[in-house]
């Protein structure tokens, strides 16, 4: 009796041994509801992309009109006052949604040099 509980033990010992290296080396698997989130979540991410890209063109069509409308009045394209008055809302804005000023300052610059060369290319064409 004493041979097979030796045995029994040798046995469970080795198996609990081989379990852990087992593993340890076997490689980590991602659950699948992990990848169905990432999926869920980069298809919001992309919908989102798609909604700023759409207000953006909103956004120049409107500085189309008022590219025309200064090029009729002889108003230079670049505002710095009101330019000023567009980041710091923006900063603001960015601030309650937890963007850093740097990056809404970024953002704004871009958008806004997209703008000029929007008003440039209209005052061009008068």
């Amino acid at each position: 009796m004493k041979f097979y509980s030796r045995v029994l033990g040798l046995f469970v010992v080795s198996l609990f041994s081989y379990s852990l290296v087992s593993a340890q080396s076997a490689p980590m698997k991602t659950p699948k509801s992990t990848d169905q989130t990432l999926q869920i979540s980069r298809k919001k991410i992309d919908s989102l992309d798609k909604a700023l890209i759409t207000l953006l063109g909103e956004r120049e069509r409107v500085v189309k009109e008022i590219g025309v409308y200064k090029a009729q009045n002889n108003i230079p394209a670049l505002q710095a006052d009101r330019f000023k008055q567009v980041i710091q809302k923006s900063i603001e804005a960015g601030k309650k949604e937890g963007l850093s000023e740097t990056f809404v300052t970024e953002l704004m610059n871009a958008i806004h040099k997209e703008s000029l060369r929007i008003e440039e290319e209209i005052k061009a064409q008068k």
